[in-house]
């Protein structure tokens, strides 16, 4: 008579153990540069120059970020960089919609071929048109003015978000689509109360690219705002950099308190993330 072998609970949680201790040594490596930059900021500089540096703060040292707010303009930055990434963010969403529903739910001649060129443009280099860019937007006087800046930042961002979304929309059923219609829906009605409403994973993967890119976005901001009480907060950083001195403990509280927001930001939307990047990977 054959006897199935039963698992107790020490052996489930002991083979268990090799992927425990896997996932525990990738999060340490991942963490690992962020708590280097915590200690780096809170103990004297001098002892993170020591060679070895010692791993743990030898000493608590809060002058780098009471001097970062009294000589520089952080917080303006801060908020300035909020305000960028806000505006791309929206811009995004709101043009990627349509987009996305225009290629999959419209039926209309060489929407394959603009799908396509919406591909080739992620092939343009940033570099190679920031001349023309800066020329254009100096003849216009786009130049500083942030409102100006998300439209760029939002150009190179609304193709992904287009395909992402396309791939979303095309995983809906075509009957949901046609009984919206025959209960009376237009097309931005349909888009509206039936796409919308089964896309928000896919709406807020494209939002945390969009808020991602144009968070850290550095070529574009500083050669269009050239005010420093206008640059985003990734201009400011690059700012506290100097030939003859770096103040690596000020240079250090500075990307801590630019790291925090994005943080913040993924932390409420990560569950979403992942279904979104996954629902425009895989097409129903």
């Amino acid at each position: 008579m054959n006897t199935s072998h039963k698992i107790t609970p020490l052996q489930r949680i002991l083979r268990r153990v090799p992927l425990y201790l896997l996932v525990i040594f990738a999060c340490l490596i991942t963490a690992f540069p962020i708590y280097w930059m915590v200690v780096s900021t809170v103990q004297p500089v001098e002892y993170s120059f020591k060679y070895p540096p010692p791993l743990f703060p030898v000493a608590i040292h809060l002058e780098p970020f009471t001097n970062l707010f009294q000589n520089f303009p952080i917080a303006t930055w801060l908020l300035n960089t909020i305000l960028l990434a806000g505006l791309t963010t929206c811009l995004c969403l709101a043009l990627s919609v349509i987009g996305a529903y225009t290629l999959s739910a419209l039926k209309w001649r060489g929407k394959n071929v603009f799908g396509l060129l919406l591909l080739v443009t992620q092939l343009l280099p940033e570099a190679l048109i920031v001349i023309p860019l800066f020329a254009m937007y100096q003849k216009f006087g786009l130049r500083e003015n942030i409102p100006a800046l998300s439209l760029v930042d939002a150009a190179f961002v609304i193709p992904l978000g287009i395909w992402i979304l396309k791939n979303v929309y095309d995983a809906i059923p075509p009957e949901i689509y046609d009984a919206a219609r025959v209960d009376g829906c237009t097309q931005l009605g349909v888009l509206r109360r039936v796409a919308l409403p089964l896309s928000v994973p896919g709406l807020v993967a494209v939002g945390v690219v969009a808020f991602f890119y144009a968070w850290n976005e550095y070529l574009f901001a500083s050669n269009l705002i050239t005010n420093a009480k206008l640059w985003p907060a990734s201009v400011g950083m690059a700012s506290l950099r100097s030939m003859i001195d770096t103040p690596i403990d000020k240079v250090f509280a500075a990307g801590m308190f630019f790291s925090i927001f994005p943080i913040i930001f993924y932390l409420i939307v990560q569950r979403y993330v992942v279904a979104g990047l996954s629902a425009g990977a895989v097409k129903g």
